[in-house]
């Protein structure tokens, strides 16, 4: 059996095990199934994948994107550039697992976005490995952008306090790559002056279940057009399928 799994905390609303499963089945892969490894931390990482000489890949979720490069033998080009990982290929040799970094949720959300989306400057909610692969594609294609933090931490990021009307008119793009509104928690959103959004203005959440959180319904009753996450995860579920069952990227 070839094992493949999703590794991250908490892990309960994940959709990756029943879609993986599913491509599996529908991809002919009958020896292959996916699994959930719910870690809050990463001690004891690597003796944990060496005791697993099944596992051939993991995907990677909140909190360990940005954590978990430290623990790899090799980071694929883009991922290093963006700073974090989702995806881990797993490599036997001898024994000894030999683990490579890839980053999926750039290529996830690029493709999710509406082309062309017509916006030339954006606020990235968070600071997490999900909005450095949303700044990634921000800067490849051309749309100038801020990070919003609880504590900024550097000149492009500001803090919630300072989203005034200002910073609201000239990001027509407010994107949520924190786990605010993510189920179980249904009832939380990121604390940003939804009076001050508009019908020109574009919500993308990256959370996707539920399908619609408070911080798109609070768009929504502005005339903001909006859009969840489900489109950008089934896409860079895609690419990762891809990158597991590729003989060309080790």
């Amino acid at each position: 059996m070839r094992r493949y799994g999703l590794t991250g905390y908490p892990l309960t609303h994940s959709w990756s095990q029943s879609f993986f499963n599913e491509k599996f089945k529908d991809e002919g892969y009958t020896d292959c199934r996916y699994e959930l490894f719910p870690k809050c931390d990463l001690s004891g990482f690597r003796e944990w994948i060496s005791a697993q000489p099944d596992l051939l890949g993991l995907n990677v979720t909140i909190p360990h994107k940005i954590s978990i490069i430290n623990f790899l033998d090799e980071t694929d080009k883009v991922a290093l550039e963006i700073g974090a990982v989702n995806t881990i290929k797993i490599k036997w040799i001898s024994d000894k697992p030999i683990l490579k970094g890839f980053n999926t949720d750039a290529y996830g959300f690029r493709n999710s976005l509406p082309q062309p989306s017509g916006h030339h400057h954006a606020l990235i909610l968070g600071t997490g490995g999900a909005s450095k692969a949303v700044a990634k594609v921000f800067d490849d294609i051309g749309i100038d952008f801020k990070f919003v933090s609880r504590k900024p931490q550097s000149v492009r990021c500001i803090s919630y306090k300072e989203l005034d009307s200002k910073e609201m008119n000239w990001a027509t793009m407010v994107i949520n790559t924190t786990p605010l509104g993510m189920y179980p928690q249904v009832n939380t959103f990121p604390s940003i002056p939804y009076e001050k959004i508009t019908p020109a203005h574009l919500m993308f959440d990256l959370v996707y279940n539920p399908e619609e959180t408070f911080f798109l319904k609070k768009g929504k009753e502005r005339g903001a057009k909006t859009l969840n996450g489900l489109s950008m995860l089934k896409l860079q579920a895609e690419e990762a399928f891809r990158i597991f069952f590729s003989d060309q990227d080790f």
